[in-house]
């Protein structure tokens, strides 16, 4: 099931109230809980003078030690400033104080249907300090998780990583391990992975945090690939492919270990359908004979280009 762009995010502030009892603590004009009914003082005794009435304008004394309240029909004070009223008050004093507002515990809520937009053209070299989402796609041991690592921590200005493989593997009961065989309920968690890596990205770039995704994305399923990527992120994601050669390919999967760790076969298979990015439009790093460090600047730079000029697709 795909959700629509923009979801909007669970209530998150004023009016959410506490589980199990809904939200009524001090809201203006709010009746609260009624309390006791009032008692009636007694008549004076024999030889007791009458209580004189209060002065115009002032509420009458507090009652003595055992007497009961007074009426309803006399005047009750009102709060003092900065007080919150009592249970039953529906005076005129001042407002009691407002919760704070969501904006001030440092939450964004995301706009709906609110896609990302392209972002600027940087004013220095690279990227320079430009909020911007980042699809970096390459077959298993292409490096992209570590080279996204990197890139994200060598910028100035704030910027996250997520991977979908680390999304996916939230999953401890019931993982469907695409290498145990590939069925419906594994395709139904990578879907739910995309989907969840893409509200995080949105999330972090309306809270002024630039993103960068890692996905192995196969140019053949253009639906559940750039497509799906599209739909939950927008279309200012810029994507980048990392496409290093067969042999180097092989040679870092064969140094991983876990789930994580391919078979020689399915790694060539793969590789091959990444193949059919060439003449797709998308820009291409052969980060074959380049270091970390290298493949990063080489990526800082071609997204530079991807700002001025975005790709078609």
């Amino acid at each position: 099931m795909q959700h629509a762009v923009g979801a909007p995010l669970p209530p998150h502030g004023p009016g959410s109230g506490h589980v199990g009892r809904p939200y009524q603590a001090q809201q203006p004009g709010h009746p609260g809980h009624p309390g006791p009914p009032p008692i009636s003082p007694p008549p004076p005794g024999p030889g007791q003078a009458q209580p004189a009435p209060p002065p115009p304008g002032q509420g009458p004394p507090p009652p003595a030690p055992g007497q009961a309240p007074p009426t309803p029909g006399h005047a009750q004070p009102s709060p003092a400033p900065g007080q919150v009223p009592g249970p039953g008050w529906s005076g005129t004093g001042p407002t009691p104080p407002a919760r704070e507002a969501v904006g001030h515990t440092g939450h964004v809520q995301l706009p709906p249907g609110g896609p990302v937009p392209l972002p600027a053209p940087p004013a220095e070299p690279g990227t320079g300090g430009a909020t911007l989402a980042v699809l970096l796609i390459g077959p298993a041991g292409a490096g992209k998780t570590t080279v996204a690592k990197l890139w994200a921590a060598r910028r100035r200005v704030p910027t996250a990583h997520v991977s979908l493989d680390d999304v996916r593997e939230w999953v401890r009961s019931g993982f469907a391990d695409p290498q145990a065989g590939w069925n419906d309920h594994s395709e139904a968690q990578y879907r739910l992975a995309r989907r969840t890596c893409g509200f995080a990205a949105r999330n972090f770039l309306a809270n002024g945090i630039s993103c960068i995704l890692d996905d192995a994305v196969f140019p053949d399923r253009p639906v559940v690939g750039l497509g799906g990527w599209k739909r939950h992120v927008g279309p200012g994601l810029l994507p980048v492919v990392l496409l290093p050669g067969l042999e180097i390919v092989l040679e870092r999967n064969a140094a991983r270990s876990g789930n994580r760790r391919l078979s020689d076969e399915e790694v060539a298979r793969i590789h091959g359908r990444m193949a059919g990015w060439y003449g797709s439009g998308l820009p291409i790093i052969d980060n074959s004979t380049y270091d970390v460090e290298t493949t990063a600047r080489v990526l800082d730079d071609v997204l530079a280009r991807s700002i001025a000029s975005p790709p078609a697709w």
